[in-house]
């Protein structure tokens, strides 16, 4: 039996709304889809970018809804031909108004993740740990926007032990009305990247933007950076200007607080001994990659920060498994052919491709097998797009890369730089490189596919997964 979220009187009572209709007493859950909503919770009719959630809350009644949460303009349309319905000004404020209120009656310790790179996993891997300490409320995917933050706050049970939040931006003082919302204990920034530079003038505009997230700290709260980011000095200056003095660094650099001080990689996992602020701890990471070890760093002296078991944190740490579209590993088979795919495919900045070709280096190929990156368009970088393209040759040819199939048009400055160093395949559209890639494949193979979510390389993902057959 799913447990009470909020009874419909505290509900109404915060957002200030109206209630029409007959409504169960309390509400278990909250819902911004009316085709996946459960029995019994609430429906926030959320006008978005592209539809309107108010011309689905029939199909939401229809669905279950014990609730709909509507705007007063929007009353009249809807009165007669759904269930009981809450009315406010504004249903996104409204939702921002119950995300208030959950804050206000909680007692969990609460952390939020920002960063250039590894914001999510960063979070899945604190949801990982700190089960281990506690029961845990964090975002499911990536609700980390202006609707996603309050929409993660106020489903929130109010006796949960830890709250973990995921922050993103693309543009200057998004975060700041988000983190004031959270009100965190500790506030992490994983790293600072070229990333979104279209509407930044510099990288160092791009650190500032991620220093908003210190804006929300509680009083006495931490905030967590990386002490091997080169803007780590002004990330701190910021905290300081700030008033912020609890100052916590992770890395491998001299003086980090947390500090790893070795490192071994696997196919499969990492092993990496590490000082965590004084505690020394052998750790093993369930899900490869350099990157993923930095970020179990963070994981670590966050957990220590809010006074989890460090001890559980660190062992739950082995149980890691890599997100979709992040990472996540698909061992796949056609006959007798053998193959590996990494699926990156869920966004693309320099900093984060470096670390997908690293990531396919370390991987184990079998028999005659290539190593093969299938890259397209990282977005939204500004005037230094071509250059920033350019510049992942290095990286290419430094992980001796076998093979690397691109699609895009900002990917023709990768060929350019490629020629004569690689071999390298381009192509307009993933739908053109799809065919190519696979018609080319063999027994043994990794393929890695990475770019921005507007280039579509979930469809390369999709196309070997219904070819090939898993491979257990």
């Amino acid at each position: 039996m799913n447990s009470v979220l909020w009874t419909i009187e505290d509900m109404k009572n915060a957002m200030g709304a109206k209630l029409h209709g007959a409504a169960p007493d309390a509400i278990t859950g909250i819902s911004i889809d009316s085709r996946t909503i459960d029995p019994g919770e609430a429906y926030f009719a959320i006008k978005g970018d592209v539809h309107d959630g108010h011309k689905f809350v029939a199909a939401a009644s229809a669905n279950g809804a014990g609730v709909c949460v509507v705007s007063q303009e929007k009353l009249d349309a809807l009165e007669g031909e759904t269930g009981a319905l809450l009315v406010v000004d504004d249903v996104l404020v409204a939702l921002e108004r119950l995300a208030i209120e959950s804050r206000l009656r909680s007692h969990a310790r609460i952390v939020a993740v920002t960063g250039s790179v590894g914001k999510t996993t960063t979070k899945e891997a604190l949801r990982t740990a700190l089960s281990s300490c506690g029961t845990v409320h964090a975002s499911v995917a990536s609700f980390n926007n202006h609707w996603g933050v309050p929409l993660t706050l106020a489903r929130m049970p109010k006796d949960v032990d830890f709250g973990v939040f995921e922050i993103g931006m693309n543009h200057p003082n998004e975060i700041t009305p988000l983190v004031s919302l959270v009100r965190p204990h500790v506030s992490v920034i994983t790293n600072v990247a070229p990333v979104h530079l279209g509407a930044f003038a510099s990288v160092d505009e791009i650190a500032r933007a991620k220093a908003e997230i210190i804006d929300g700290l509680e009083d006495d709260g931490t905030v967590v950076l990386n002490a091997d980011d080169p803007r780590f000095e002004l990330l701190k200056s910021f905290a300081l200007e700030k008033g912020v003095s609890n100052i916590v660094r992770f890395g491998e650099a001299k003086g980090a607080d947390t500090r790893m001080e070795n490192l071994v990689l696997h196919n499969t996992c990492s092993c990496l001994t590490v000082d965590v602020m004084g505690t020394p701890m052998v750790v093993k990471v369930g899900a490869p990659g350099k990157h993923i070890a930095q970020n179990a760093l963070i994981v670590l002296t966050v957990a220590k920060l809010i006074g989890a078991d460090l001890a559980r944190a660190g062992l739950a740490l082995a149980d890691l498994e890599a997100v979709k579209g992040r990472g996540q590993r698909h061992k796949l088979r056609l006959g007798d052919n053998r193959l590996m795919l990494i699926d990156e495919s869920y966004n693309a900045n320099p900093k984060s491709m470096v670390a997908a070709l690293e990531l396919l280096a370390a991987a184990s190929v079998q028999n005659r097998g290539r190593r093969i990156a299938a890259l397209g368009d990282m977005l939204e970088l500004g005037p230094t797009s071509h250059e920033l393209h350019a510049d992942l040759a290095e990286a290419i040819t430094a992980n001796k890369i076998d093979l690397v199939y691109l699609a895009g048009q900002e990917m023709t400055a990768l060929r350019d730089a490629l020629s004569g160093k690689a071999t390298v395949h381009h192509f307009d559209t993933v739908d053109e490189l799809i065919p190519e890639l696979m018609s080319q494949l063999r027994s043994g193979d990794v393929v890695m596919a990475k770019a921005s979510l507007g280039l579509k390389f979930a469809r390369l993902i999709d196309a070997m997964l219904e070819a090939y057959e898993a491979d257990t």
